[in-house]
């Protein structure tokens, strides 16, 4: 019962990150089964909606719905902010578009924690994520303006607002080419290289966070945004708050999330989870998916999610654009080519740029967001990138662990057939040898010289006779036996 109760606490506070329109999905495919883990997480989530907060308090507290305990609407004054409208929402904050009244008057974003969701660890979250926005300044990242707390003692920080869409939706309204794609994403490389030198790692990079909007002179600009779930590197604190990331549970979104971020082993994630989650957007700008099809994570257990991003290999892009079939037609129309040639085209650098950034192993990755960028402007400039394919032995090695039962059984069977071959082999010599021995044997029973037939002895047929040293004689000596 206590490790149902640990598992539940923690898929509870997971659940809080998501929509509650969200949570019978994320239920199913979290539980995996346990249908007394389910009852119990949904038990807490009711009382959660229900008293505003899980803090051990009296559980018959009068029940009140979200809606009815929000208390920020569209006219609402939040500092020297009026709300105008909402914007966006998740798991546990609202986002709203707001007017600056003093000291002077611009429209920016506001993001509150929701009444009721201000639980320690949802505000820790909330301040890291306005600690990591505060330590960076970067055109291509969303920049804080203010901070503060509501009435009620939630907290709040504003933004610059940023009116754009998802990058990937940006590209394919606008039917950018690979090229004009690359190039966006070479600005996306920069922000995150500028948040890893103020060690911040980010853990949630996707189209969603990744905003393109228009400048007044019609040139997209790209802003990444929602640091949410970010990390600090090294000593420093995003927060003097307790932030507990609690046991199995899985931040980010699958979709883009390493290996070793969804391992939850205790392995520390660093700046080339990052990096990991740039391939996977870049895989999408240029092939319209994602390496792992997104209705087959979706469906997945977290187990099984694991161990596809810890074992399974993507296709490359290249390959991933011939397979699929009626989409590859509208994912080529949005890149202004064709199915055959847009596959040709990344067949080879692309290819190879890719998939290093996806390698499972984070040690083959690209070390930094810039080397990254560095290559892919490479590619577009035509000089030769860094990113190459693997060797065959390191292939071998790769589906060596990937298939370590049927290669140890192999290897069982041709360690015995090898045997068998050199008993077959030392067998054979030693046949070879008893017929070579018997054949010799043969050879000295056999007579030598054809007086021996004669009875005549072969010493006295050498001319070993005393009186016999005149040649002549000897000669005809020997030529005797001749004669019949």
């Amino acid at each position: 019962m206590i490790v149902i109760e640990e598992q539940a606490r923690s898929l509870f506070l997971a659940a809080l990150e998501q929509t509650p329109d969200a949570w019978p999905d994320f239920l199913d495919e979290s539980s995996g089964g346990n249908s007394a883990l389910r009852a119990r997480v949904q038990e807490l989530l009711r009382a959660h909606q229900a008293q505003g907060r899980i803090d051990g308090g009296d559980s018959d507290a009068p029940a009140a719905s979200l809606d009815h305990l929000h208390a920020e609407r569209p006219g609402t004054v939040i500092g020297s902010y009026k709300l105008l409208e909402q914007i966006g929402e998740g798991g546990f904050g609202v986002v709203y578009m707001a007017e600056q009244q003093h000291p002077v008057r611009r429209k920016v974003a506001l993001k509150v924690v929701k009444p009721g969701m201000d639980t320690k660890q949802v505000v820790a979250r909330f301040e890291a994520e306005r600690q990591a926005l505060a330590l960076m300044d970067h055109p291509h990242l969303a920049k804080v303006l203010d901070a503060g707390a509501t009435d009620r003692g939630r907290p709040y920080f504003v933004m610059e607002l940023i009116r754009g869409v998802p990058i990937t939706q940006f590209c394919d309204g606008n039917q950018l080419t690979p090229n004009e794609r690359l190039e966006l994403f070479v600005t996306v490389c920069q922000a995150v290289q500028h948040a890893h030198q103020r060690g911040i790692i980010h853990r949630d990079l996707k189209p969603n966070n990744v905003l393109v909007t228009l400048q007044d002179d019609g040139t997209p600009l790209v802003k990444v945004i929602d640091f949410g779930i970010a990390k600090a590197l090294g000593p420093e604190r995003l927060t003097d708050k307790t932030l507990f990331t609690a046991f199995a549970q899985m931040l980010g979104t699958p979709l883009y999330m390493s290996p070793e971020q969804a391992e939850m082993n205790g392995q520390d994630t660093d700046t080339r989870t990052d990096i990991y989650a740039l391939g996977v957007l870049l895989y999408e700008l240029l092939t319209g998916t994602t390496p792992f099809d997104k209705e087959r994570l979706k469906e997945a257990s977290y187990e099984e999610i694991r161990r596809i991003l810890r074992e399974e290999e993507p296709a490359k892009p290249s390959t991933r654009i011939s397979t699929l079939g009626q989409a590859a037609t509208t994912a080529s129309a949005n890149r202004k080519s064709e199915p055959k040639r847009l596959s040709q085209l990344f067949r080879g650098e692309l290819d190879w740029i890719v998939m290093k950034a996806l390698e499972k192993d984070r040690n083959r990755r690209y070390d930094t967001a810039s080397s990254f960028a560095a290559d892919v402007q490479r590619y577009l400039h035509d000089e030769p990138v860094q990113a190459c394919p693997p060797s065959a032995m390191y292939r071998f090695r790769k589906f060596a662990r990937r298939h370590k039962a049927a290669l140890m059984t192999a290897s069982a069977v041709g360690f015995t057939l090898v045997l068998a071959m050199v008993g077959l082999a030392a067998g054979t010599v030693l046949v070879l040898r008893e017929n070579r021995r018997a054949s010799v044997a043969r050879r000295h029973r056999r007579p030598r010289y054809p007086l021996a037939r004669s009875g005549i002895p072969p010493a006295a047929a050498l001319g070993e006779l005393p009186d016999a040293e005149d040649s002549f004689a000897r000669s005809a000596f020997v030529l005797l036996p001749g004669r019949r």
